[in-house]
């Protein structure tokens, strides 16, 4: 087995808590990861960015090249075509539908979706309507990450074990708005 994927977004969006989540799933079934971070101006909305190599076999480094990544996952559109030339030519885009508006000169609806519609696997996920929707607002990074789990290849059931390790300290409350988030998002794709 071998994935690997870019997470991006915008400071404050989750991505970093996404990364931990995959990244001890990962570990939890015998597999070998490495990660690299990019967190940029991320306490004032500006870029966050993940490189997260997961493998049975042993990863030289931990920086996705070139034309290779086979899951690009982000909480921000236009963050998703940042990363575009990472992606494998069969690799997927799995993003929110809703974009984080931060920039004055922000592409329109229509020229993000453009762009999306030239590549070949792209899943678009309102998250924070979700998220809305079902009162847990601040789930709806866990609501993508659900949404991606059969691209990133690892089982539901290893990833929810993870949610509720990594939020165990939280209590129980989060822990269970957090596995609701995972099974909303993973029931988007069926």
């Amino acid at each position: 087995m071998k994935t690997d994927i870019i997470l991006s977004g915008v400071g404050g969006q989750g991505i970093l808590s996404i990364a931990t989540i995959i990244g001890d799933a990962a570990l939890s079934e015998g597999l070998q990861i490495k990660q690299a971070e990019v967190h940029g101006m991320s306490q004032r909305g500006g870029d966050v960015q993940s490189n997260l190599r997961i493998s049975s076999e042993a990863i030289k480094s931990d920086l996705i090249p070139l034309a290779s990544a086979d899951v690009i996952l982000s909480l921000e559109p236009m963050e998703a075509l940042r990363y575009v030339p990472y992606l494998a030519p069969e690799g997927w885009i799995i993003t929110s539908s809703k974009p984080f508006i931060n920039i004055p000169a922000y592409p329109d609806e229509a020229a993000l979706q453009a762009e999306f519609a030239k590549l070949k696997h792209v899943v678009q996920i309102d998250v924070e309507g979700i998220a809305a929707e079902n009162k847990i607002n601040k789930s709806a990074n866990v609501i993508l990450l659900g949404g991606a789990i059969d691209a990133i290849g690892l089982p539901y059931d290893t990833v929810a074990a993870s949610v509720r390790r990594i939020f165990a300290a939280k209590g129980e409350k989060v822990i269970e708005q957090n596995l609701t988030a995972l099974r909303l998002g993973y029931e988007t794709k069926k």
